[in-house]
């Protein structure tokens, strides 16, 4: 009885099965290596402009703070440490594609050929997701809380905020919102994997829309405004997964 070949994509398969695991542990140390390379050359590449990073930061703030109003320091260290932690950030955030590309390059060999046409599309997405949730967070959510929180201050409180938890409170909400855009692709994964249909979820659709809201009145800052700016988005975001995803199920 004759054998059926083994195709080029089996045979890597098989090779990688039979791999040891400190093979893999060197493999991925190499690409954890890469990845704090690239970090450190960008840290030290944008530590002279930190001074400037952090005044493009506080940007929103300052145009809503009054005229006699000015940021603060509570602490000794917080004007070193302050754009410090940001120029780390900001190493990061610019970082990230390259991060995701070694995570790619790491997972790629245990792939199978579609899982491979699929994964990359779905990783270049999550990153273009990611800068525009923070970019969401950055232009539209944080001008319009600050102003919220300014307008509603009483007339006898001058508002000046110390700028390391102003530094806490940008970080934070970027990066709630940077995950947040991930549900598309979060939604896609999910029903690629064959963990859900679309049906299921159209099915559960209101309950999905009140878990938008009850997530993001824990995540956010404890306002009505800035919970709407993150539920609606996340909302309409589980849309466009589902979407998307309805449109792979039919081509399949």
């Amino acid at each position: 009885m004759n054998q059926l070949p083994i195709t080029t994509s089996q045979q890597s398969q098989e090779e990688l099965d039979q791999m040891p695991l400190t093979t893999h542990l060197i493999t991925l140390r190499q690409h954890l290596v890469k990845i704090v390379g690239v970090l450190l050359v960008l840290f030290f590449i944008l530590l002279p402009f930190r001074n400037h990073t952090y005044q493009l930061l506080s940007e929103p703030l300052r145009a809503q703070l009054p005229a006699t109003s000015t940021m603060i320091a509570t602490d000794v260290t917080a004007t070193f440490m302050a754009p410090f932690k940001l120029n780390l950030f900001a190493a990061l955030f610019i970082a990230m594609p390259f991060i995701i590309y070694q995570i790619w390059l790491f997972i790629k060999p245990a792939l199978y050929l579609k899982e491979k046409k699929l994964a990359f599309p779905l990783l270049f997405g999550s990153i273009i997701l990611f800068y525009l949730g923070v970019a969401f967070a950055y232009f539209i959510t944080l001008p319009a809380v600050l102003h919220f929180f300014i307008s509603v201050s009483p007339e006898t409180v001058a508002p000046m905020t110390d700028v390391n938890s102003y530094l806490s409170f940008c970080m934070k909400l970027f990066l709630v919102f940077g995950l947040t855009f991930e549900i598309p692709i979060v939604t896609l994964v999910l029903i690629l994997a064959g963990l859900i249909s679309t049906q299921s979820l159209a099915e559960k659709r209101r309950f999905i829309i009140v878990g938008c809201f009850f997530v993001a009145m824990f995540v956010t800052p404890p306002d009505a405004l800035s919970m709407v700016m993150l539920a609606i988005p996340m909302w309409l975001l589980f849309e466009l997964g589902l979407f998307l995803g309805k449109l792979i199920e039919k081509r399949s």
